[in-house]
């Protein structure tokens, strides 16, 4: 674990931590351990998912912008059909984006404001970068690793083949527009049983750093 800039003093506020990373690099795991120290870990996937189950305004707006081909018999959203939509059409995916962020936003928000006062709240944020979310947060916590190993990791967790997990890979920030905004970074590269010991070291730190 190594700082990349001067992690900022609290000021009389919760600090705004987010947590984040490419493809297979830790992330989660990363995340859970700090859930199991106690923190509230606000899991935007997760989020994503649920401002548009059934019978939330999430899922009517989808609908309504993508037609009801996207719904399906069940009343929820029809994930494959609306992927089919937006996947090579750069203004849906914007428009969908434009519903589903301030969306998962709003309620990431909720979340930590229903945290205790004293707790730890950290925002796992996987597309903090690439949704210009990086000014919203004073703690930036980084997962690092070589682009090759995430490679090599996502082919055996996920069962991609090499030009897959590339292809996954390209569309995300790249390593070094990560490294650039990290306060603290994670060296993921070794066992992930070795994660543990570190994250022990990363959890007082963000005591120190959560409160003045």
């Amino acid at each position: 674990m190594s700082p990349d800039h001067a992690v900022p003093a609290a000021v009389g506020r919760r600090r705004r931590i987010a947590l984040t990373g490419g493809i297979a690099s830790g992330k989660s795991t990363v995340g859970r351990l700090l859930a199991g120290h106690g923190a509230m870990l606000v899991d935007y996937d997760g989020l994503s998912h649920e401002v548009v189950e059934p019978g939330t305004e999430g899922l009517r707006l989808v609908a309504e912008t993508f037609g009801s081909e996207v719904v399906a018999e069940d009343g929820g959203l029809d994930r494959a059909a609306l992927a089919g939509l937006v996947f090579a059409d750069p203004s849906g995916r914007a428009r969908l984006e434009g519903i589903i962020h301030p969306l998962v936003l709003a309620e990431a928000d909720r979340r930590e404001a229903s945290a205790p006062p004293q707790q730890v709240v950290v925002h796992d944020v996987p597309l903090l970068i690439e949704a210009d979310l990086v000014g919203g947060f004073d703690v930036v916590i980084v997962t690092d690793i070589d682009p090759d190993e995430q490679v090599r990791r996502a082919m055996e967790r996920d069962g991609m083949s090499e030009d897959q997990a590339r292809s996954r890979l390209s569309a995300q920030a790249t390593r070094e527009q990560r490294l650039a905004v990290a306060d603290i970074v994670i060296d993921t590269s070794g066992p992930l049983s070795a994660l543990p010991g570190v994250v022990d070291g990363l959890w007082e730190r963000l005591q120190e750093v959560s409160w003045s």
